[in-house]
């Protein structure tokens, strides 16, 4: 885990095809027409605007596609970075209460406010890494006091090779890079954690970045939460998570770092901002 956490900036690969070298000379006076340049890949600008700053990892305001301007709002970061403490293997916490404040980032990463939480709505360290606040604020109040409008989790997979950057609100870095590919078991100690992400060598995380929330570039959306990296090359240690594949092959990459999907979150939240675990195509874990 990347305690206290994940963030750095991907330059953009436009794609484009140059023009024709000339060939011999042909029957015309006229030269061939190079071919039609591909256009360029459309990226959304990523700032630190919603990031959130805990005091021991970063995180985000967060919005289904379906919240409302008046739902109370969520804050998004790890299991991992509880005020509470790691989360034991196979403990879920759901509804607890919580004060814990959140600095509030702008897009150039300063401090405009103090968010609180009411409680923590969710909480595992099973089959992901994630924490759930809800917020004492709506997004309605956030948005007219601060300017500040909430990130959108995307409803749908990652998609391998597709541009992303981790924004770290408690470093105020943003690291840049693309998703390498999927693991089918993440596992690190106790934990273990399924189809996780894995970033290409450009996303050098580091503690104080967990939490950090993984934008898709294209869509803008969060793809992903920012939870950890094998350090040191150990086999499966905490701090070195090993990726074990569905025939039990076990791979340690040293220096590779990882981010938990949340798409799964979307289906889990129901009328009103609330997780509700019992919703049809929710597969969180369950106390």
């Amino acid at each position: 885990m990347k305690k206290p956490l994940v963030g750095a900036l991907l330059s953009l690969l436009l794609l484009g095809v140059g023009a024709a070298p000339a060939t011999a000379a042909a029957a015309t006076s006229h030269p061939a027409p190079a071919p039609a340049a591909a256009p360029a890949v459309k990226v959304k600008a990523v700032d630190f605007a919603g990031t959130v700053a805990l005091s021991n990892c970063s995180g985000s305001v967060i919005r289904m596609p379906d919240s409302q301007s008046t739902d109370h709002a969520l804050v998004l970061s790890n299991g991992h970075c509880l005020e509470t403490g790691f989360p034991a293997a196979g403990e879920v916490l759901v509804d607890r209460p919580s004060s814990r404040t959140f600095s509030l980032l702008n897009g150039a990463g300063t401090k405009v406010a103090t968010l609180r939480a009411s409680k923590i709505a969710y909480g595992t360290m099973t089959d992901t890494d994630i924490s759930l606040y809800e917020l004492t604020t709506t997004y309605a109040q956030i948005q007219s006091s601060y300017g500040i409008k909430a990130l959108e989790l995307n409803a749908a997979h990652p998609t391998q090779g597709s541009a992303i950057k981790v924004v770290s609100g408690y470093w105020k870095r943003t690291y840049s890079c693309n998703v390498d590919g999927f693991v089918y078991r993440l596992k690190e100690g106790d934990w273990t954690w399924k189809d996780s992400v894995r970033y290409t060598s450009a996303c050098q995380t580091i503690g104080g970045t967990s939490g950090s929330p993984v934008i898709d570039t294209t869509t803008g959306k969060v793809v992903a939460v920012n939870n950890t990296g094998n350090e040191d090359g150990a086999r499966c240690t905490e701090n070195n998570p090993c990726e074990v594949a569905a025939d039990g092959t076990v791979t340690v990459r040293k220096g590779i770092n990882y981010a938990q999907e949340t798409y799964g979150i979307v289906a889990c939240v129901g009328i009103g901002n609330k997780i509700d675990l019992s919703r049809a195509g929710c597969t969180l874990p369950k106390p």
